[in-house]
């Protein structure tokens, strides 16, 4: 949903600014020429871009602190980035401004097995949490498809969660606390302390600034909290005619009292993509494929596999297989959260939609999905979080044909609308960024918004942290490509 106000001034950041902040990082840690800033342009959501004024690679939180402090200074705007994988445009720098990038703050400082949790700086990636925790039984429950390359800070800024969020929660469920420096350089922390216990004393901040985007201050290091690995795994692939019987299986599954670790539905087109990519043994025909994934102690699950075979062959299940071996269940996993990297083989370009509807309304959303891809000529595979009702729309297109890529935005658009319509979210994972603030004024009243933005002036008076997100404003960036593509 698009603002056509007139675009935001942009900010410059002067060469003698940019001295000052290598003064403090190095100047190899600074990045100001044309051509390597276009790295920066855009996160994951490509449609919109604009370059940052300079990019800040510090290597510590006493960096991050300094270069804020200038940044407040000549009131700057500061854009924090992680990996670069968010798919909201939640890290565009908007008017340009100074990007801080934590990926050299990338360490897992200590791993705390006696009391299940670690200290991890913002730019260590998701799944590292995971490999520094296996040696002592445990793991970093939040598993995001990208896991392999997104940071923990990211995760922290979107609240992320991933296929494991139905029986584990997401991101927030599994942070102690954290350290941030807040946009006038002050550090803060937030919640549990590393040396302390879990209770906090006073007020607890610390769910306040997860979810909010960056737009609270940079995050530096996390308290995460690490659980014990499930002694035992039944994994199953069921195997559907129809999205409709798949999407009943899943309500009851849950109705049945089982509460899978993950419950994942994909269907034809991406299944195909991923099949033709991957070769792991998928059926080209099927019209949904069902993943199952149980867990805990070893007694019992295979009972309650037995069970949820029963479930899925009573919607019509016309196969349902069981992995017999780790590597099968490694397999199996691995083509599910590489379903986007496959998407390449079907389209050149695609928008991915990240909306929430109740379980029950699965088939209703799931129909409309189809509709739509109908109405706009456009083919919409679809690979979801099915247990809690996280819908993954692929909207495929050709940015080289015209008219193409305004079909997709206005397709995704009627998309999330509908997810609202259907007493849903427009949003589970993703964020809000700069792809859906316009959508803000749908879900939420005018009180419900000034209430979050009196939260976020507590944090950043002068709102100069990550600008121009979550909240329509009025004002979107002159540069934005997907404005030129529309026109064409």
């Amino acid at each position: 949903m698009q603002s056509d106000a007139a675009p935001v001034e942009q900010v410059i950041v002067t060469p003698e600014q940019v001295r000052e902040l290598a003064a403090i990082v190095g100047r190899e840690n600074v990045i100001a020429a044309r051509q390597e800033l276009l790295v920066y342009e855009c996160d994951a959501y490509t449609l919109e871009k604009n370059l940052p004024g300079v990019v800040v690679l510090p290597a510590s939180t006493e960096e991050v602190a300094d270069v804020v402090k200038v940044c407040a200074r000549h009131k700057l705007p500061i854009i924090p980035r992680g990996a670069g994988t968010s798919l909201s445009g939640a890290v565009l720098a908007v008017t340009g401004g100074v990007m801080i990038s934590v990926t050299r703050m990338s360490r897992v400082l200590n791993v705390d097995a006696r009391n299940r949790r670690a200290l991890v700086e913002a730019g260590c990636v998701n799944a590292w949490v995971t490999v520094a925790a296996k040696p002592h039984g445990l793991l970093f429950a939040p598993d995001p498809s990208s896991q392999s390359a997104c940071t923990i800070g990211g995760n922290v800024a979107t609240n992320s969660g991933g296929p494991h969020t139905l029986k584990y929660g997401v991101t927030t469920n599994h942070v102690l606390g954290y350290e941030m420096v807040l946009p006038d350089g002050e550090i803060v922390w937030l919640g549990t302390t590393p040396d302390g216990g879990e209770d906090v004393d006073g007020y607890d901040l610390r769910g306040a600034a997860i979810g909010c985007e960056g737009m609270f201050g940079v995050v530096t290091r996390i308290l995460v909290r690490l659980i014990r690995g499930p002694q035992a795994f039944r994994t199953l692939l069921g195997v559907f005619e129809s999205v409709d019987d798949a999407s009943q299986t899943v309500s009851d599954i849950i109705a049945a009292g089982i509460v899978p670790g993950a419950l994942e539905m994909m269907d034809t087109l991406i299944t195909q993509a991923i099949e033709a990519a991957y070769h792991f043994g998928f059926p080209l025909d099927a019209g949904a494929v069902l993943i199952v994934e149980l867990d805990g102690l070893n007694a019992g699950l295979d009972a309650q596999a037995e069970r949820v075979i029963a479930l899925c062959k009573k919607n019509a299940a016309r196969e349902v297989r069981l992995a017999q071996s780790e590597q099968q269940r490694a397999d199996l996993w691995k083509c599910r959260k590489r379903a986007f990297g496959a998407i390449g083989r079907l389209s050149p370009n695609f928008v991915t939609q990240d909306g929430v509807v109740p379980r029950s309304r699965l088939p209703d959303i799931m129909r409309f999905i189809r509709a739509t891809s109908e109405r706009h000529g456009l083919r919409i595979p679809n690979v979801f979080h099915a247990g809690d009702g996280n819908i993954h729309p692929l909207i495929l297109f050709d940015e080289r044909v015209p008219g193409q890529t305004r079909a997709a935005v206005a397709a995704g658009n009627e998309i999330l609308e509908k997810c609202i319509e259907l007493g849903g979210s427009v949003t589970g994972e993703h964020g809000i960024g700069v792809e859906k603030m316009d959508f803000m004024t749908q879900q939420f009243a005018p009180a419900d918004l000034e209430a979050m933005q009196t939260l976020r002036r507590v944090f950043d008076p002068e709102l100069r942290c990550n600008p121009h997100k979550m909240f329509p404003s009025g004002k979107r960036c002159g540069d934005f490509q997907m404005k030129k593509q529309i026109a064409s």
